[in-house]
C-alpha cells in the first residue's frame, strides 16, 4: 500500500484513559467546537477504542492514533506512536 493511500485517513491525538483490555487502549480526544447560537467555543471528549499491537500505551499517555478497517465491533482506530509517556 502506497503512503498517499494512508494520508486520507483520519488522525487524532488523544490522552489514554484505560488500557485494561488486551490490545486495546480507550483514548479520549477533546473536540472543540463554537457553539451554534451563542458562538463560545465548547469543549466535548469522545471515547474512542483504538489497537494497540505492542501493548506500549499506558495509561496517561498522549498517544496519535488513525481510522482504520474495523478490527472488531468497537474497536475503528489503531495506535499510531505514542506522543508523550505519562509520569
Amino acid at each position: 500500500m502506497s503512503n498517499l493511500d494512508r494520508t486520507s485517513r483520519k488522525v487524532r491525538t488523544g490522552v489514554v484513559v484505560s488500557d485494561k483490555r488486551e490490545n486495546t487502549v480507550t483514548v479520549a480526544i477533546e473536540l472543540q467546537y463554537p457553539h451554534p447560537k451563542y458562538g463560545k467555543i465548547v469543549k466535548k471528549t469522545r471515547n474512542l477504542h483504538a489497537h494497540d499491537e505492542k501493548f506500549d500505551s499506558k495509561i496517561g499517555d498522549t498517544v496519535e492514533i488513525m481510522e482504520t478497517k474495523p478490527i472488531s465491533k468497537t474497536k475503528r482506530w489503531r495506535v499510531v506512536e505514542i506522543i508523550e509517556r505519562a509520569r
